[in-house]
């Protein structure tokens, strides 16, 4: 089947002339993407998004891919739902504008069809091309004044909490979440009523609109919680029993293998065997734990040792010269920063790009991307660790001679070093050392101890940088990024719009693709005022 092209016209009509002098105010995006539509969705990229349909058939007579595409865009700037836009294609003139349907007096395309659109989007993982294409269209530009550029690129990383939109619950109601949909699956496959399962499978607490409400007790009373964590454990086990022996077949078949897995998964991270019998709440909080039924991929996450979300991290690498946004990935928030970094070099090396100054928190010193540009002969901005010991000497204090791999404390003692590991001085020379109670508590017959990163060699390098005024003031440059992801922050919002790590990918590279237009716009206004 082909796929029908997008041609709107490229030449504004008498009308659009007057729209988009309205556009010289508010909405000034709509403006841009009219003008401009032709060259963001050229020949070559609605090929591209036209592979879509291909492999799977396209069913109904599908609307031009660049024309959804576009719809998309324009409902991440307007911030509207699904329903909202195809509402705003009949009723507002400047949508009908951008989408090249002015007048029309009727949706050009469904609900459905913006849905089906945006999964096929990203099964096909055109949503990174979108992206990419606002990059392209921005080098092809005049706007920025590339005499006036650095010919390096300077690329800066960094990343922001995201809210999951997932329901976070304590342990019980996570339990009675978990527990409540194994028996509405169960009650499904039988032809049951709930309530019927919930007494038949020896789990009536479940019958109460609310776990902690069928319980009844005092709950600032620990003796009174501990025994209803046992009441509903001891009912959970004569659950799962009761599926086992009534459903033996459909435990191995979705949806109720996945419900009943989900249980056991919440019930490993929460309860532990309790020694006087039974089960309690685990002490701790367990690697990984899932704090969502909803979404799996939400974890615990620290903004701050204080602050605490739950959700995902959302991390963008910006070109700092040009402001825009290159790549971007999503996490989960109790994942290092670190491990983005593969994602977001991935994205860049599509681009054909090579960093050649890495901005950076510390939080992706020890990333792979760290290590290319270094192996590169490229630079690492960043703050280096900063050693704290009270009182004492800090590490500081300490020489450490690289080419030598040595280490010499402030009395003169010398030690030999290995990266990655914890060097100890001799005791028999911090034990009678006159500087030892401004250096060390340890006890008599122990050594001062330092440790040695496993990139103290830069480490080292940067903090000789940040000594220098050049050193700061490259740091300085970190700045940008944050009042990108400001913005990002802004448009998308802090919390999340949907379900899963993928899905949410989509909306932030919706959302930086946005953000990349408007850097865009603002620089063709300026250099047309500069002109």
């Amino acid at each position: 089947m082909t796929i029908a092209r997008w041609t709107p016209p490229v030449s504004p009509t008498r009308q659009e002339q007057f729209l988009l002098k309205r556009l010289d105010r508010v909405r000034k995006l709509l403006g841009f993407l009219r003008l401009h539509r032709h060259e963001l969705f050229d020949e070559a990229f609605q090929a591209e998004l036209a592979t879509m349909y291909r492999s799977t058939g396209a069913g109904k007579a599908a609307r031009p891919p660049a024309l959804m595409a576009m719809a998309m865009l324009v409902q991440g700037y307007l911030g509207m739902s699904d329903a909202e836009m195809i509402e705003l294609t009949v009723v507002d003139l400047r949508v009908q504008m951008v989408l090249g349907c002015l007048g029309a007096e009727a949706p050009p395309f469904s609900q459905g069809a913006l849905q089906e659109f945006r999964e096929r989007l990203i099964a096909a993982d055109l949503d990174r091309r979108l992206l990419e294409r606002t990059v392209a269209l921005a080098k092809r530009s005049q706007a920025f004044d590339y005499r006036k550029l650095p010919t390096t690129l300077r690329v800066a990383i960094d990343s922001s909490p995201l809210e999951g939109a997932g329901r976070v619950e304590d342990t019980f109601n996570l339990l009675a979440h978990a527990a409540r949909n194994v028996v509405q699956c169960a009650a499904g496959v039988l032809g049951w009523p709930y309530e019927r399962v919930c007494t038949q499978a020896g789990i009536p607490l479940l019958n109460a609109s609310s776990i902690k409400r069928a319980l009844d007790i005092d709950w600032n009373d620990v003796g009174q919680k501990a025994e209803a964590i046992k009441t509903f454990a001891r009912q959970l086990d004569a659950l799962q029993g009761w599926i086992a022996h009534q459903l033996p077949a459909e435990v191995a078949e979705p949806p109720l293998k996945t419900s009943l897995e989900t249980l056991v998964q919440i019930r490993t991270q929460d309860l532990e065997p309790d020694p006087t019998g039974g089960a309690r709440i685990r002490d701790g909080v367990a690697t990984d734990r899932r704090v969502s039924i909803e979404d799996p991929e939400m974890h615990h996450g620290r903004k701050t040792k204080s602050k605490r979300f739950n959700g995902f991290k959302r991390h963008i690498a910006t070109d700092v010269d040009r402001g825009l946004i290159l790549a971007c990935a999503l996490t989960s928030a109790n994942r290092p920063e670190r491990e983005a970094t593969p994602s977001l070099t991935a994205d860049l090396t599509r681009q054909g790009l090579e960093v050649d100054q890495l901005l950076i928190d510390r939080g992706y010193i020890n990333s792979t991307l760290v290590d290319d540009v270094l192996r590169r002969r490229g630079q690492i901005v960043c703050k280096p660790w900063t050693s704290q010991n009270g009182r004492h000497f800090p590490k500081s204090a300490f020489r450490l001679n690289l080419r030598d791999r040595t280490i010499e404390c402030p009395a003169g003692h010398v030690q030999r070093v290995s990266f990655g590991t914890v060097v100890t001085f001799d005791p028999d020379a911090c034990d009678p050392c006159a500087l030892r109670p401004h250096c060390t508590t340890a006890a008599f017959g122990h050594g001062r101890s330092v440790a040695i990163a496993e990139n103290e060699p830069l480490q080292h390098r940067l903090r000789t940088q940040i000594q220098t005024a050049a050193g700061r003031q490259a740091l300085r440059a970190r700045t940008m990024i944050e009042h990108k992801l400001a913005h990002i922050s802004q448009r998308q919002g802090n919390d999340a719009r949907y379900i899963g790590i993928r899905k949410n990918t989509f909306d932030l590279r919706r959302a930086s693709a946005i953000q990349n237009l408007e850097t865009l716009h603002l620089a063709e206004v300026q250099s047309g005022k500069a002109a």
